[in-house]
């Protein structure tokens, strides 16, 4: 194996390079490394392969930096543990070419579109990780005349199942969501299923060829990733959804070792928040809760409950009466629960006594429509705690502490400088997965993109518009725009309850200032 380099990235993430290794050799040792670390004495929470790298995520409370370095360099001089990607299956799929960015790829290549498609169709792929997206496979083998730089500004949507190019790869979007990747076609394939083991269909090693197919041989809306499954087994729902609001979905702690599947880590966009509101129920901190942003649900109560709101929601009401956050209320059978407008920060924690039925391992949140069943956990849950936590405040303007790197020197210095000195509004087009900012342009000093790697949370991506977006729980796992900083944990918080159109700053601080401040919050 390719002796690593080891940068950190943030309190509790690092990345793991290989420098001096070839593209096909840097992505099998950052397989093989992970393999290698899955069996240590203190393995990462999660190692999420990229195309030359290896992300890893811990809790610097249960094992340091220095720990976790040591155990890589360990790991990689050791007998090689299966470095060979095992070899996979063959999957044909279909596609019908025609996507919104196929002639501007065919431009650049000097191909007319008709030979773009007849090339994709006719090469031959393997999978060389998942990551961006559950069930989402970097397809290698796409021939090198149809590379193609990632858009400059990401779109806010891109349809399930768009087949797409980026840089030296190939990929199919298994749900709609954002992204930055070319548009050429659209396949119609389940790539993700939480009931299906392995919930991915494709995998490290697996083969795959493209068949292609006329417009009118696929149904336009045939299903390419599994729908939420239905919770709450034999138990009785204790609300239901009269009204999702403008978002709302269950969320608890964040899932951990899940990444090289694709999938996110997810959990509550403010913990602290959570934390509270579970604190005022005697529920542990990590108890799933309904996260609602900017304007909650309506809920009518289908068995008697003990609830609170933790957050800005000022206009809840109960049968109309007003309801004040941060006080814990009885809610009897038939009552109505309208959580209103968020007036404080962005978002707010709906809590009940024993918590929610949290969801699944292999989910991500899914909005709450009109009519779903919320189930309560099991009562065992519950345990009765001491003190409770101080709310946590939503100050205005705030300075947001960060770790520069990994990609800064990819940045010219007035690009730094302007991160570092002037402030970015928060856009209405942020979600769960970034915080999309607007403010001067953080200009490179060349490319503008890497080979995809595992992102962390709170890293500052920036795409070739120059506009940061800092990633969030529900964040590509992988992905090859540049990162110029890392936002600290402590601080994450701050930059999520930022309300749209309003503003925000960057004040870079060291590793170890960003250690001390997460461990300051654990204490809280």
């Amino acid at each position: 194996m390719t002796l690593p380099r080891v940068r950190h990235v943030s309190d509790g993430a690092l990345l793991v390079e290989f420098p001096d290794a070839s593209d096909e050799d840097a992505n099998r040792s950052a397989v093989a490394l992970a393999r290698g670390l899955s069996s240590g004495t203190a393995p990462p929470d999660d190692a999420v392969p990229g195309a030359r790298t290896l992300f890893c995520a811990f809790d610097p409370g249960r094992v340091s930096h220095e720990e976790l370095d040591r155990e890589i360099q360990a790991a990689s001089v050791a007998p090689a543990v299966a470095a060979e990607v095992p070899a996979g299956r063959e999957h044909v799929i279909g596609v019908t070419y025609g996507g919104p960015d196929l002639d501007a790829v065919a431009r650049r290549a000097g191909l007319t579109a008709e030979e773009v498609c007849a090339r994709h169709a006719g090469s031959d792929y393997h999978v060389a990780f998942l990551g961006f997206a559950p069930g989402f496979a970097y397809l290698a083998g796409l021939p090198p005349e149809l590379a193609a730089v990632r858009l400059s500004t990401p779109r806010p949507r891109v349809s399930a199942g768009s087949v797409a190019v980026a840089g030296r790869y190939s990929g199919i979007y298994p749900a709609e969501s954002p992204g930055g990747w070319n548009l050429i076609g659209r396949a119609t394939v389940r790539l993700f299923d939480p009931d299906r083991d392995p919930p991915a269909l494709l995998a490290p090693g697996d083969r795959v060829r493209f068949h292609r197919r006329r417009a009118d041989e696929i149904e336009p809306e045939a299903p390419v990733f599994a729908a939420p499954r239905e919770k709450g087994g034999a138990r009785a729902p204790i609300f239901r959804i009269v009204s999702p609001g403008l978002w709302s979905a269950p969320v608890g702690a964040p899932f951990r070792g899940r990444g090289a599947s694709g999938l996110p880590p997810s959990g509550a966009v403010d913990p602290a928040l959570l934390a509270f509101g579970n604190a005022l129920l005697g529920n542990p901190a990590g108890a799933a809760a309904v996260e609602l942003a900017v304007a909650g649900p309506e809920l009518e109560a289908l068995e008697d409950s003990r609830v609170a709101i933790a957050g800005g929601a000022s206009g809840a009401a109960i049968d109309g009466r007003p309801y004040p956050a941060g006080v814990t209320a009885n809610l009897r059978r038939g009552q109505h629960l309208a959580l209103g407008a968020v007036r404080l920060g962005v978002r707010a924690y709906l809590c009940v006594a024993g918590g929610f039925d949290a969801p699944a391992a292999l989910d991500i949140p899914s909005r709450l429509s009109p009519g779903d069943l919320l189930f309560g956990a099991h009562p065992a849950m519950r345990v009765e705690s001491g003190s409770e936590p101080p709310a946590p405040d939503f100050p205005q303007d705030p300075v947001v502490r960060i770790v520069l790197g990994p990609q800064e020197d990819w940045f010219a210095d007035e690009g730094v400088a302007a991160l570092l000195n002037s402030p970015f509004r928060v856009s209405s087009t942020s979600d769960r997965r970034g915080i999309r900012l607007e403010g001067p342009r953080l200009a490179f000093r060349g490319e503008s993109e890497i080979p995809p790697e595992g992102t962390a949370l709170g890293a500052i991506q920036v795409p070739g518009d120059g506009q940061p977006i800092v990633l969030g729980p529900d964040r590509p796992v992988t992905g090859g725009y540049l990162k110029i900083a890392t936002v600290i944990t402590a601080d994450f918080r701050l930059v999520a309850q930022t309300r749209p159109g309003t503003s925000l700053r960057f004040r870079a601080v060291s590793m170890a200032d960003a250690l001390a401040a997460r461990r300051r919050m654990a204490r809280t």
